[in-house]
């Protein structure tokens, strides 16, 4: 599933019902997340998007969420029909008329890429309602940055507590999670003494052996951005084609498809998201679990740091409701919210005083890569002509 961004305005109007949940029926676990948490979702994919709201009206909201999450996923595996799945719409509509008994909140749902949200940000100008601009991506705060449609954010206790490593050095955005994009590898075709770096993956030894999406997600142009800056544009080059020979299969799929893979005998390592395992070893699904104990976890280049990349949050520069904004910024990541973060998303946080989850902390810790995260959207346009001529599908 292609990653999504959705704005979400609680202060559109002060009454009214809410709309757009037959669209919440299929992605409401990434909107729970994007609220309580942000973001990732066992089996949904992964979202960025803009909320406008206090926190009373958030905490709200998310509560309605959790229950159309519990509907949802009560459709999927049971049918329209079935008696778990209409108790599950009861506690939804429930949870729903709650919120708009607390609040008098008409919640107005808008979903599109990244790029077409950032247009329409640009496009509405003086008059856009959006007061945040949350993402999954480092990539997207920069060039949000870089468009010009955002503020910098003056009060710095917001920042209090944040592993500096971590922060916008140009004071735009705030990290909320992060997480690496590690190598994984088949606990019966692998031996771990045999792995190393990102670089080493280009070695004629991993031939038909390697699985990784598609060169479209935002996840593989970021980590080819941070090889771009931390190697340059002819080495990168070099890598991506050596990868493109040593792929197992044509890039498809999302991150769990390539633990599933390993674990179905079609590669024997892959390039995915640190939190992917941890959804799999939590699923309820059989299968999902089986592929998460198929696989063990390698953080490569651990001389120089491996690469990460973070969810974060940004302030609109145009925001009607600045102070709002900024007290949900502060409660996001605050040590309540960054418990829920790690315990339901498997992501780290941004606080060295917040420690992972436990199938997390259990991979022990890692050096991360020290660049500059601001580079992984500068060099995502030479990523992506990297990405076309190497030709990573």
């Amino acid at each position: 599933m292609e990653e999504q961004e959705i704005h979400i305005d609680l202060n559109s109007v002060k009454s009214g019902k809410i709309n757009e949940f037959s669209y919440l029926t299929h992605l409401g676990a990434k909107i729970e997340l994007m609220i309580k948490l942000m973001f990732g979702s066992s089996g949904l994919g992964r979202l960025s998007g803009r909320v406008s709201g206090t926190k009373k009206q958030v905490n709200s909201f998310m509560q309605a969420l959790k229950g159309e999450k519990k509907y949802a996923d009560a459709y999927i595996k049971h049918g329209l029909g079935d008696k778990r799945t209409l108790n599950n719409r009861y506690k939804l509509e429930k949870a729903i008329s709650n919120f708009e008994k607390e609040t008098g909140i008409k919640v107005n749902v808008i979903k599109a890429n990244a790029d077409e949200l950032l247009q329409r940000i640009k496009n509405e100008g003086d008059n856009s309602p959006a007061d945040l601009f949350i993402t999954v991506d480092v990539g997207k705060l920069w060039q949000a940055a870089d468009m010009g449609l955002l503020q910098k954010y003056e009060d710095s206790s917001i920042t209090d507590g944040i592993t500096e490593t971590l922060l916008d050095k140009n004071g735009y955005w705030i990290p909320v999670t992060y997480r690496s994009r590690i190598i994984v590898y088949s606990n019966e075709r692998v031996k771990e003494n045999e792995l190393s770096t990102y670089e080493d993956l280009a070695d004629d030894k991993w031939k038909g052996r390697i699985l990784v999406r598609s060169s479209s997600n935002s996840y593989n142009q970021a980590l080819l951005s941070s090889l771009v800056a931390n190697l340059g544009e002819e080495e990168t080059e070099s890598w991506a084609n050596a990868i493109v020979s040593n792929f197992a299969r044509d890039p498809k799929g999302n991150d769990r498809d390539q633990v599933k893979a390993i674990a179905a005998g079609q590669g024997d390592i892959a390039i995915v998201n640190s939190y992917y395992i941890g959804l799999l070893l939590s699923s309820e699904n059989e299968e999902e679990i089986n592929a998460g104990k198929a696989i063990s976890v390698f953080f490569p280049n651990q001389a120089e740091g491996s690469h990460i990349n973070v969810s974060g949050i940004a302030l609109a520069k145009n925001s009607p409701n600045k102070s709002n904004a900024l007290k949900l910024i502060k409660y996001l990541t605050s040590d309540d919210a960054q418990e829920t973060y790690v315990n339901n998303t498997f992501e780290y946080s941004v606080k060295s005083n917040i420690e992972p989850n436990q199938i997390v902390k259990d991979w022990g810790s890692f050096k991360k890569d020290p660049l500059d995260l601001n580079m992984l959207g500068k060099e995502r346009k030479n990523a992506v002509r990297i990405f076309d001529a190497a030709g990573w599908k």
